[in-house]
């Protein structure tokens, strides 16, 4: 195991508090293995999802501070719910009784909303909940909201088929702009996950996936891409279910990873697509969150 990978391996499963780590941050963590995590047993992954998801909401709520954003958290999943619909208005007064907060705070929620495209305040008429389609999906937390409510499925589905569409490209364009520090942090990505496949650890393992698909697409040498891409890894980082390349950790996932890294320094890039596609495509949900092509 390399320096690198292994210091990114010592690691503490309370630091999940801080939520998913983001590009580079994966060892940042001061991580210290468990007794006997040299030792590989039987992976455990009964409650993965809950605990990621945990982890989700913790990261989520930490973007807003205060009651603003604890009003704007409560609001926001209430209309993607359907808890509060356009079929009467917001009243102010009344929000600030119910979650006992100041009218400035409700007025400055209310305006966070409504730049998300949840709500609209016209004269006359207040302040109401907009149809889903004005909506601005790719905000992370509407994302995060879709993905605890009864439109999780939809979300899960939706990531899934935005991702077939950006990465394989990105895998593609990544192998023609092959920078020697990338291919080795992305190598150590994929030994990062084979370790933490072994040990049971499901939250290296996302961490480590996140990290890989991120390097992946800012080595592409695509600005728009990039900036497309770093609204899903947003979207994904706060979602709090396990959206990530691999819906489950399993050797095949941590296969195609390795594949795609021997890909790019070979500079092969129809191997670098395909091995992304089939990594996208693998997983035990793929019927639910990547469907077969709709019938017209």
């Amino acid at each position: 195991m390399s320096t690198l990978a292994h210091t990114m391996m010592t690691a503490a499963r309370h630091a999940a508090d801080s939520g998913l780590a983001g590009p580079g941050e994966l060892d940042r963590y001061p991580y210290a293995e468990t007794p006997g995590s040299d030792r590989v047993g039987v992976p455990h992954w009964d409650g993965a999802d809950i605990e990621l998801s945990r982890v989700g909401r913790r990261a989520a709520g930490s973007r807003g501070r205060g009651l603003h954003g604890q009003l704007v958290q409560q609001l926001g999943q209430m209309i993607v719910s359907g808890d509060l619909g356009a079929d009467r208005p917001l009243v102010p007064e009344e929000i600030g009784q119910r979650f006992e907060v100041s009218r400035t705070v409700v007025r400055e929620s209310l305006r966070v909303l409504e730049a998300k495209g949840l709500v609209s305040a016209r004269p006359n008429v207040g302040t109401r909940v907009r149809p889903v389609a004005d909506w601005n999906l790719l905000d992370p937390d509407i994302i995060e909201w879709r993905a605890f409510g009864p439109q999780r499925d939809d979300q899960r589905r939706e990531l899934g088929e935005l991702r077939l569409t950006i990465e394989p490209l990105a895998a593609r364009l990544a192998a023609g702009h092959g920078r020697p520090d990338i291919q080795q942090r992305l190598t150590d990505m994929v030994e990062i996950m084979g370790h933490a496949l072994g040990q049971g650890d499901a939250i290296t393992f996302a961490r480590a996936d996140h990290e890989f698909h991120a390097l992946l697409i800012q080595v592409a040498g695509n600005r728009m891409l990039e900036h497309l891409s770093g609204i899903v890894s947003a979207a994904l980082q706060v979602s709090g279910s396990p959206i990530t390349a691999c819906d489950r950790p399993s050797e095949t996932c941590v296969a195609h990873h390795a594949r795609m890294v021997e890909a790019l320094a070979a500079g092969d890039a129809t191997g670098a697509e395909n091995a992304m596609r089939q990594l996208l495509t693998v997983h035990p949900e793929v019927e639910r969150v990547v469907p077969a092509p709709r019938e017209h």
